[in-house]
């Protein structure tokens, strides 16, 4: 076992693997940044090291400030949680160079599940299903790439190989927009990624966003738990997430969640993961795999009961997993919504001060926040303050008690998005479920315009 981990993160994440350290007997260190020295797992952590100014860039992307931490504080292993350099191989290589554990996949696994074009290729000969496309990076051969896109079939979609996140992607509808929409999304690419690469694919109009997650010891034992729903987003961002996701049946769940069992083993993947699909009309496709832990993995553990943190501690302390497919049962329905310190029309950060805040609590109501009264949330980081996750008997059950829960959180002195989640709530066709990925953008488009409202 794991006897001291480096916390290389920030925010609820931290505070999250802290919290599974300590119920294993595992000593923390906090890394924090010199505006994040009043953060709660700062305060929690049995030893902190403060590695750098407010800019991300010179504090939680410091590769040689979080290895120094390490060092100096004797820590065995290193916990990237998301984010920052959650996925990055270099920084996973350096880690495991410099002595400690990484806890997550190895870098040769990351590097590859990193570049789309090779995570696709991978993916395909895993037996993954894929959306149609070009099957490696396109040329510069302009005859080949309108060929390729006459066959594959308009629309189209260019991405680079690098990207992520939404970003680095062009939709084409018609051939004649083709190579300079190819030219312009490698440039973008180059200048974003530094990595023009880029690859075609079919663009499904409608789809949803299903994930499987799973859980492999590298070791040859992999397990699937369920899929997540989390196609209510704006702007390629997740806003909400769910487990199950309405309309996979236990067959389809069964199936998509082997294949993806079977590719971990095939790649020799390590600790936890996410495949994530586009789902449309019954078939899944696969566009990447998020080889961390996610932010949406409470839901996961809500339906399932496994500590999934817990689990990559243990993976990375050399054990066996020792759950099996038949432990996995889903009961009930989990639904999280993401609270962010931000303002539920514009969508503009708001940093500031935090006067007054109350958690919600009930049967069934998770609250994974770093908040707290007189907490100053700072402007140099992404928005996000907490996550609000309630569990219920059922779908509709779960809705309810979210309802509840977010007209019961407080957070004065600063703007958050939670009036958005009440109206997402209160919405007819998500409480019908299995909305795509374009629903929520086009609801708030008709907001906007003052045709319709939410709810």
């Amino acid at each position: 076992m794991l006897t001291k981990v480096v916390i290389a993160n920030r925010g609820e994440i931290a505070l999250r693997i802290l919290r599974a350290c300590h119920a294993l007997g595992i000593k923390t260190v906090a890394v924090h940044s010199t505006v994040d020295r009043n953060l709660k797992h700062v305060a929690m952590a049995d030893e902190s090291v403060c590695i750098g100014p407010a800019p991300s860039s010179e504090s939680y992307l410091n590769i040689p400030a979080i290895i120094a931490a390490a060092e100096v504080t004797d820590a065995q292993a290193i916990h990237p949680g998301y984010g920052f350099l959650s996925e990055n191989a270099d920084f996973a290589e350096r880690v495991e160079s410099s002595g400690f554990i990484f806890i997550g996949p190895t870098a040769n696994v990351i590097r590859m599940m990193g570049d789309k074009v090779e995570a696709i290729r991978a993916m395909k000969e895993a037996g993954v299903p894929c959306v149609p496309g070009s099957g490696g990076p396109l040329g510069d051969d302009g005859d080949e790439n309108l060929r390729m896109g006459r066959e594959i079939g308009y629309p189209v979609i260019i991405k680079a190989a690098g990207g992520g996140g939404g970003r680095g992607m062009r939709v084409v509808r018609e051939e004649s927009a083709l190579l300079s929409s190819i030219a312009t999304t490698k440039a973008e690419a180059k200048a974003a990624f530094s990595n023009d690469m880029v690859y075609m694919e079919k663009f499904l109009e409608n789809p949803r966003h299903v994930e499987i997650q799973v859980l492999s010891d590298g070791q040859g034992n992999a397990i699937h738990l369920g899929e997540r729903d989390c196609s209510m987003q704006r702007r390629h961002q997740k806003v909400v997430e769910e487990a199950p996701a309405p309309g996979i049946t236990p067959e389809m769940r069964a199936e998509i969640g082997k294949i993806c069992t079977d590719a971990c083993v095939r790649i020799g993947y390590r600790g936890a993961g996410t495949f994530e699909f586009l789902f449309e009309d019954g078939r899944f496709y696969f566009i990447e795999m998020n080889t961390r832990i996610q932010v949406e993995h409470p839901v996961t553990e809500l339906v399932t009961g496994v500590d999934l943190v817990r689990e990559q501690l243990l993976i990375a302390s050399g054990e066996k997993l020792k759950l099996r497919q038949e432990d996995i049962v889903l009961r009930g329905h989990a639904i999280e919504c993401r609270i962010n310190a931000e303002d539920p029309e514009t969508f503009l950060p708001c940093p500031g001060l935090i006067k007054h805040f109350h958690a919600p609590g009930g049967p069934g109501v998770r609250v994974d926040s770093h908040i707290y009264e007189g907490y100053k949330v700072p402007p140099n980081y992404d928005s996000m303050i907490g996550k609000l996750i309630v569990h219920g008997n059922t779908r509709a059950q779960a809705i309810s008690r979210m309802r509840v829960a977010l007209s019961e959180m407080v957070v004065d002195g600063i703007k958050t998005n939670i009036p958005l989640q009440s109206r997402i709530m209160a919405d007819i066709g998500f409480q019908q479920g299995g909305t795509n990925i374009h629903y929520l953008e086009k609801r708030l488009a008709e907001r906007k315009d003052k045709v319709i409202g939410l709810g």
